[in-house]
């Protein structure tokens, strides 16, 4: 009877453990794929080398795909949900919506519907914004830029207001499509998503 108790415990740890590592889900686009990177010194792989020196048995998992769309994402997040069952959802979605200049009311109504489905599935959410090129036009870059900050005040969730700050629109910092950071840029990436993220885990 002691043997199965001491099992039970045993068991009750392994548990715990796992609980407190956590899987870490990014869902994202090509910035978070590594598009033109050598996708091992992408800012998630780093972000997965800085977990890993902190919470050896956690783990991150890239679900991010090259041109997906808020709508992609999000017809693919209950099966990733379902198999890695996260502690934490990160989005990072939303630049290939605005390029293809799609209303920002259903990147709006997307994002809103993958955080209700990340909360029901008992994870938490961070919310990664993006910004659109000048070129766009100042309304609809600025309709685009609002979708972020109107989400995270109407779900509370918290937010990074802008992805790439310090290096969208930084010559040395970008590939030269002007649109994907370079590999220079993937540090300033993880720092400056995870003062948001830190918390969370």
């Amino acid at each position: 009877m002691r043997m199965w108790r001491w099992l039970a415990v045993l068991g009750l740890m392994a548990l715990a453990q796992g609980a407190a590592a956590g899987t870490v889900l990014i869902v994202g686009d090509s910035i978070s794929a590594g598009f033109g990177l050598d996708t091992s010194r992408g800012w998630v792989a780093l972000l997965e080398q800085r977990l890993h020196a902190r919470k050896p048995q956690s783990s991150v998992v890239n679900a991010s795909i090259t041109g997906d769309t808020s709508a992609n994402a999000l017809a693919r997040l209950p099966a990733l949900l379902a198999q890695h069952s996260p502690q934490l959802v990160v989005l990072e979605l939303g630049g290939n919506d605005g390029l293809r200049g799609q209303p920002p009311a259903q990147l709006q109504q997307n994002l809103s519907q993958m955080i209700d489905s990340a909360r029901a599935s008992g994870a938490k959410v961070l919310l990664l914004g993006m910004r659109l090129p000048p070129n766009y036009g100042p309304r609809y870059t600025q309709a685009f830029a609002q979708v972020f900050t109107q989400v995270a005040d109407d779900k509370k969730v918290p937010t990074v207001p802008f992805m790439l700050e310090g290096v969208g629109g930084v010559p040395a910092l970008m590939q030269a499509d002007g649109i994907h950071p370079n590999q220079a840029a993937q540090q300033r990436l993880l720092d400056n998503v995870w003062p948001a993220l830190e918390p969370l885990l």
